[in-house]
């Protein structure tokens, strides 16, 4: 465990973090996000982290090597698509039992494990996941995928980021680390061009990789991996060839980014895909990253006529539904980089943000907010459900924008509600996305049950009788209980 303790103060470490920069050597030692709550772990360890980078792989085959809880609580926990495979969705667990723990079977019954699934399967490659248990108990995964790489000619990807090791977004880097030592520059690309690019910390959630990708397509960049949504593991292993990477979200990747500069001189930068300017931004920081790095002159140029001809179109879409949404009152609780790219997708239609959290953000992050909404008061750190209730209750917002979690604390405030979290149904990403987003937001404000469960009950209209309006008659009492014990007297004498 020596090894991985050193990976994870590299993590912790991080040079290209200005936040992590600015920390005491004590405080940097914490790690970046707050202690796990034993029990509820679920959803926010470092394992369920690096599964939600990496699963994505869609041809891969995933073994969770651990007690089976492990991979029922991770498993598909975000709608990554696939344009192909679909072994991904197959999960794979060595079951760990009391008695395999006790007895010492775990690296046996991990070897079986590879070996069926490779036999029975023939992945281009298998990913083995270390859990907190399998890690308590001294198990060598490393050992055992080195030797299974070894004589099954498969690519066995050991993965350490057991729950115990911190939080989501340290599984997310943990995974990072995993690609740059075992899986970035193993393989060769059959072709390589000057516009070959590659897009960190997408997961193509819901299709949104799909949507994006035809505007590449029309400039002649080709996106050679998407990191890792609807991924191939052959286009992870030779990602090192691409000119230029995107980060989407660089809380997740950045020590991935920073790493393939270091060594392939991969420039990166960070950007979004939600919105109508944003996205604009970000195709032309690919297009003059490119051109610095040896693509045609005339990209830049092209990708301007493209940008122009989208956001025509786009905001000709709009139009119809810009009046009706023009200062309609929104809370946005979310987190990451969609507390200020989906900020901005709202506003760009005439939407008031009234509230937006600051959840999981980096210092960068919360710079943009500041900048997207000047020193408006209306951020939050974390609002209490109680609080939350009591926001919409009282009519302080026309909707509210967040994840699966917080949903039934609208609906009992009679509040419209649309999921923008990750698993959510509906991609938001791209031009295209954007549209999408405001006949959303269009149809659930103004749909029209949300008239009929705010009419009063009759029972809470002003003038209706209360229980105190209603007497009982004395003489009604004595006739039932009178009733009631003849009936009790003649079931007894039938029995």
């Amino acid at each position: 465990m020596s090894g991985f303790s050193t990976k994870v103060q590299e993590v912790f470490n991080e040079p290209a973090c200005d936040k992590n920069l600015k920390k005491s050597d004590k405080e940097r030692k914490k790690g970046c996000s707050k202690p796990l709550i034993p029990g509820a772990a679920a959803g926010g360890c470092a394992f369920d982290g690096a599964k939600i980078v990496l699963q994505p792989i869609v041809d891969a085959a995933h073994l969770i090597h651990g007690p089976l809880a492990c991979e029922g609580n991770s498993w598909d926990n975000r709608h990554a698509a696939s344009s192909g495979p679909l072994l991904y969705r197959t999960s794979f667990t060595t079951d760990m039992s009391e008695l395999d723990i006790v007895m010492g079977n775990g690296e046996k019954k991990l070897w079986k494990a590879i070996h069926e699934v490779v036999a029975t399967h023939r992945p281009p490659a298998v990913f083995v996941y270390s859990t907190c248990v399998t890690s308590l108990i001294g198990d060598d995964i490393e050992a055992v995928c080195k030797h299974a790489t070894e004589k099954l000619g498969t690519p066995i990807v050991p993965v350490n980021a057991p729950g115990f090791a911190g939080s989501k977004n340290l599984g997310n880097k943990l995974a990072g680390e995993t690609l740059y030592d075992h899986v970035i520059g193993t393989m060769e690309p059959e072709i390589s061009t000057p516009t070959d690019i590659n897009i960190l910390g997408e997961y193509n959630l819901a299709g949104e990789f799909w949507q994006v990708k035809p505007l590449f397509d029309k400039l002649g960049v080709r996106v050679h991996c998407c990191i890792t949504g609807d991924a191939r593991y052959v286009e992870v292993a030779s990602a090192h060839r691409s000119k230029v990477n995107m980060m989407v979200c660089s809380a997740a990747l950045i020590n991935l980014a920073r790493k393939m500069e270091e060594r392939w001189g991969i420039p990166y930068f960070e950007g979004s895909f939600y919105g109508v300017s944003d996205t604009s931004d970000a195709l032309r920081n690919i297009a003059g990253l490119l051109v610095r790095q040896g693509a045609p002159h005339d990209l830049i140029a092209r990708t301007e006529r493209l940008i122009a001809e989208e956001e025509a179109r786009v905001w000709r879409r709009l139009e119809p539904y810009r009046e009706r949404l023009k200062g309609k009152r929104v809370l946005l609780y979310t987190g990451g980089v969609k507390s200020w790219s989906v900020v901005s997708a709202l506003m760009e239609v005439g939407i008031e943000i009234v509230d937006t959290s600051l959840r999981k953000t980096t210092p960068e992050d919360k710079a943009r907010i500041k900048e997207l909404l000047g020193d408006d008061p209306h951020v939050l750190e974390n609002m209490a459900p109680r609080d939350m209730y009591a926001f919409l209750k009282e009519g302080k917002a026309d909707i509210m924008l967040s994840g699966g979690r917080t949903q039934f604390i609208a609906l009992k405030a009679r509040t419209p509600w649309l999921d923008i979290n990750q698993e959510r149904h509906d991609p938001f990403a791209g031009y295209d996305g954007m549209v999408e987003l405001v006949k959303k937001l269009d149809a659930t404000i103004n749909n029209p049950v949300w008239a009929k469960v705010r009419i009063p009950a009759p029972w809470d209209e002003a003038g209706a009788p209360s229980a105190r309006d209603f007497t009982i008659d004395p003489t009604h009492v004595a006739r039932f209980r009178k009733a009631f014990a003849e009936r009790e007297a003649q079931d007894f004498e039938e029995c």
